[in-house]
């Protein structure tokens, strides 16, 4: 019942016909009468969320009942707005319901075994899980599974979802899935549900994740951070180890070189309010001096005003020499701030692609 139900109950609860004498019920006939009481006024009911034994049972109570007098509706109303009225506390039932409850603020390992535990549930439906899941890991999930198990996937999810989980596979492994998609049309709900479950104990048998971040978002962050001598050094040594790899921290990595490629030019005022002016001073008098980051002073001076362009050149020449020590704290302190700045959603950083 949702929490208007005792509400609109008790709007239509009957009144009794002078004389009447309620027969006496028993709890499935009076759980047939609210349904179906409910029902008649139009009361949204999540009766699918039952088990469906018991939806079995309600049907065919439902259909044994009949007449019932006014009396014994109202009285079971009544019984059932009573009964309402003292209830102090409601748990969800199952496994699955208090893992809802408890997950974030228990272990890893005792979470994943709750979930083991919920996946042999008859409650559970495993895709609400598997929908739930990052495009990544699902991604990995079906990586290895038959095209016809992967289209049955795609088919459970929202489409746009489902687009973008097909876009990220590889072109022959796209194309293999539609066609797949030809032969599920007589896929069984049991099926269904069994290849769902398939995939959580998949999904459960995978150790705990001490990162939450990937590999090379991590690296990408630390080398965002370091010292360009540093990030040089580390990614020439990516190169000769793994050169695939390396390729990847380069796309993660954002430095202040990039700041004109990688920030719209509406956002990049907001620079000037998320860092300090010493900073920004430091930096553009830095960066005037490298040719190599020159453009990044030209993008910024060009999304200012004249009167605002002149105020940083003015100090700018107040400045003077900039050791590198200074140069890479302050252009440090810039990209942090960027970072910050798109965690909190205020700008979006372009990918290289854009």
């Amino acid at each position: 019942m949702q929490d208007e139900s005792p509400v609109a109950l008790a709007r239509i609860t009957p009144i009794p016909a002078a004389g009447l004498i309620p027969r006496r019920t028993t709890p499935s006939e009076k759980a047939a009468i609210i349904v179906r009481l409910m029902l008649a006024e139009g009361e949204p009911l999540p009766l699918s969320n039952l088990p469906e034994h018991h939806q079995t049972r309600l049907a065919e109570q439902m259909a044994r009942m009949g007449l019932v007098d006014r009396a014994t509706l109202a009285t079971v109303v009544d019984d059932f707005l009573t009964a309402l009225d003292a209830t102090g506390l409601v748990f969800p039932e199952g496994i699955d319901g208090a893992l809802s409850l408890v997950d974030g603020h228990i272990s890893p390992n005792a979470a994943s075994r709750l979930r083991r535990m919920a996946a042999s549930t008859a409650r559970t439906d495993p895709w609400d899980r598997i929908a739930a899941l990052p495009p990544e890991d699902l991604l990995s999930l079906i990586a290895d599974e038959a095209p016809e198990t992967a289209a049955v996937a795609l088919s459970k999810l929202p489409v746009a979802r489902a687009a973008e989980i097909l876009a990220k596979m590889p072109g022959d492994r796209a194309r293999r899935v539609a066609l797949a998609m030809s032969r599920t049309a007589a896929t069984a709900p049991e099926t269904l549900r069994r290849i769902g479950l398939a995939l959580v104990a998949q999904l459960d048998t995978r150790p705990p994740r001490a990162f939450t971040a990937g590999p090379v978002d991590r690296i990408g962050a630390i080398l965002n951070v370091s010292p360009s001598a540093t990030r040089d050094d580390v990614l020439a040594g990516l190169d000769e180890a793994d050169a695939a790899f390396a390729e990847q921290v380069r796309r993660a990595i954002f430095t202040f070189a990039h700041i004109p490629d990688r920030i719209a030019p509406r956002d990049l005022p907001r620079l000037l309010r998320a860092v300090d002016a010493a900073t920004l001073t430091t930096a553009f008098t830095a960066a005037q001096a490298d040719p190599a980051l020159s453009p990044v002073v030209d993008a910024v001076f060009a999304a200012l005003s004249p009167r605002m362009v002149q105020q940083i050149r003015d100090d700018m020449a107040a400045r003077g020499k900039v050791t590198a020590k200074d140069a890479d704290a302050a252009f440090t302190a810039i990209v942090t701030a960027i970072r910050q700045l798109e965690a909190a959603g205020e700008l979006t950083l372009k990918q290289d692609e854009e």
